[in-house]
């Protein structure tokens, strides 16, 4: 805590240990080894035990403090604190996208059948399982595409495009499998400080009345949802529109979607059988992604050897964190041309840059992103 209260500091075995000999009378040995020292030092150190435990107690007993920086941490206090006002922690969410299985054309693909990636024995990465969620049946080009979701829920099922590439069920007819584009939305459990922010958000900005913060709190309790954006009279009056991005702060999976549209307007007929209010019909959407393509020529320094694959992963990993930082910030609703530049000058392996161009835009124009629209990183592309 950042403050310990008076009665709490300084209660060190030693402290107390005086305390107690300078109450006993100064004509009774009280030096140690004595009788009255043998027989008061254990009671001090079990209070100064107890002290310590009283700071524990304080810490845990308060959201700020009970909540662990750790991402690998999850506080019991924190969610019985959070829990009292009604916040709890969201669950882990599997991964989906879909798979592409090739074959004997008219071969039927039933739901529930499991693909995988295969393990990495030089980094040790365990193979990743998942499961059909529908049933296909392969077209006259031998090919049919099907749903899947990841069988164990959190980030792990979030992978590459084109690694699924095992039949965990055998399916007569079919040759192979493949992921054609990277599966999303997989989430983890949710971490202190997510929680920790969401409770803050509950008690310190009051949703009341369906107004917008009531909105973005009904949808922010459903797992796997990273943002929210509120469209009032979206669609005429008595409608209202729910924008919604996954943890990565891409947009969200059709899953995500359903299970916010269950939880605040199943129905959508304005009889108020979700936690929306009678009266108005809510649609909830993905966000709309806007895709930032970059092409950048640029000098590397010779003090430090690297490559072009090298720089394009530094470049894509500092573009992609500044999109994630401004998704859904409707302040300041641009990809702007000078902060996508800062991203290569703050690489230390780049001495300098020429020919930068943002969607094809050669002058220093900022990229405009509207309402229930998300900036995502698209291709990049890197030359001396």
């Amino acid at each position: 805590m950042a403050d310990v209260p008076m009665y709490l500091q300084e209660q060190t075995e030693e402290n107390i240990l005086n305390r107690m000999l300078a109450k006993v009378p100064s004509d009774i040995d009280k030096s140690e080894g004595s009788f009255i020292w043998d027989a008061q030092a254990p009671v001090a150190f079990m209070l100064s035990e107890a002290a310590l435990w009283a700071q524990e107690l304080l810490r845990r007993g308060f959201a700020s403090t009970a909540a662990s920086d750790s991402p690998d941490i999850r506080s019991a206090e924190l969610d019985l604190r959070t829990a009292e006002h009604g916040v709890t922690r969201r669950e882990a969410v599997a991964s989906s996208g879909s798979v592409v299985f090739t074959g004997k054309p008219g071969t039927n693909v039933p739901k529930g059948t499991y693909v995988a990636t295969p393990a990495d024995e030089t980094t040790g990465e365990s193979s990743v399982e998942y499961v059909t969620t529908a049933s296909v049946t392969l077209g006259p080009d031998g090919t049919g595409t099907a749903p899947i979701r990841a069988v164990t829920p959190g980030k792990s099922g979030n992978v590459p495009a084109g690694v699924i590439q095992l039949m965990m069920t055998s399916v007569s007819g079919v040759t192979s499998v493949t992921n054609p584009e990277p599966t999303r939305s997989g989430t983890d459990i949710e971490t202190d400080q997510s929680l920790l922010e969401r409770f803050y958000a509950k008690v310190r900005s009051q949703g009341t009345s369906g107004n917008k913060a009531q909105y973005m709190q009904w949808a922010s309790e459903i797992p796997g949802v990273g943002g929210v954006e509120v469209a009032p009279l979206w669609a005429g009056p008595g409608t209202v529109g729910l924008y919604l991005l996954d943890t990565d702060k891409r947009a969200a999976s059709q899953e995500i979607v359903d299970a916010v549209q269950q939880h605040i307007d199943p129905t959508q007929d304005g009889q108020g059988e979700g936690t929306a209010p009678a009266g108005p019909i809510v649609t909830v959407m993905p966000a709309e992604e806007v895709e930032i393509h970059i092409s950048v020529k640029v000098q590397r320094t010779q003090e430090q050897p690297s490559t072009i694959e090298e720089i394009r992963a530094l470049i894509e990993e500092g573009v992609r964190a500044y999109l994630q930082q401004i998704a859904f910030n409707r302040k300041d609703p641009l990809v702007r041309y000078t902060r996508i530049a800062a991203v290569l000058l703050d690489i230390p392996i780049i001495v300098d840059y020429s020919e930068l161009t943002i969607n094809g835009h050669a002058e220093q124009q900022n990229i405009e992103i509207g309402s229930g629209q998300v900036a995502v990183l698209g291709t990049v592309s890197v030359s001396e």
